[in-house]
């Protein structure tokens, strides 16, 4: 790097050679906002990476549990993010096909985090307590699986994710149940 200079003269005294550039500060002087500069670049290409493969969208696990000759599979929201469309889908097998009603329970509280639009098919029953929400549901008159899912996204408001437990109940007993988490990103 070359610097300009100038002369400058002294009164009564010869012309000496002033550095324009003397007050700039050295590279050894500036790598504090060096390294500064470089890892606010590497955050930001970090969240733009993140945000392009999808990671901070919805994602969906799938979760089973069998018991008592019965088996469930329930898909849901494992990460989400508010104001998204989430997958909540509960299908239970039993070989021989249901004979009376079936019942869900879900944890009270996981509900607390989604804003409704349908559930499919419609329970004919329901009821809650402070800790369940139960539904009850006719029978498939044909087949050897029954599902039900629901029609939802996460709450713009909510923050916080939640965690659940769902079982089904077949004549009063449990056979079976799975737990799971929702987490919610911004």
């Amino acid at each position: 790097m070359t610097s300009s200079s100038t002369l400058r003269r002294t009164e009564g005294g010869p012309a000496t050679k002033e550095s324009t550039t003397s007050d700039v500060r050295t590279s050894k002087r500036n790598r504090p906002g060096v390294i500064g500069r470089r890892i606010a670049l590497t955050l930001m290409a970090l969240a733009v990476i993140v945000g392009a493969t999808g990671f901070l969208g919805v994602k969906a696990r799938t979760i089973r549990d069998s018991g008592n000759g019965y088996s469930m599979t329930l898909t849901y929201p494992q990460i989400a993010r508010p104001g998204l469309d989430i997958p909540w889908r509960l299908t239970v097998h039993h070989l021989g096909g249901f004979s009376g009603p079936i019942t869900v329970a879900t944890s009270n509280r996981y509900f607390d985090i989604f804003e409704f639009q349908g559930l499919h098919p419609e329970t004919s029953a329901e009821t809650a307590n402070s800790q369940w929400v139960y539904w009850t549901f006719d029978p498939p008159k044909i087949g050897n699986s029954f599902s039900v899912s629901f029609d939802t996204y996460v709450q713009p408001a909510s923050q916080v994710g939640r965690h659940a437990v769902t079982e089904v109940i077949i004549d009063g007993q449990v056979v079976t149940h799975v737990s799971y988490t929702t987490w919610l990103v911004p």
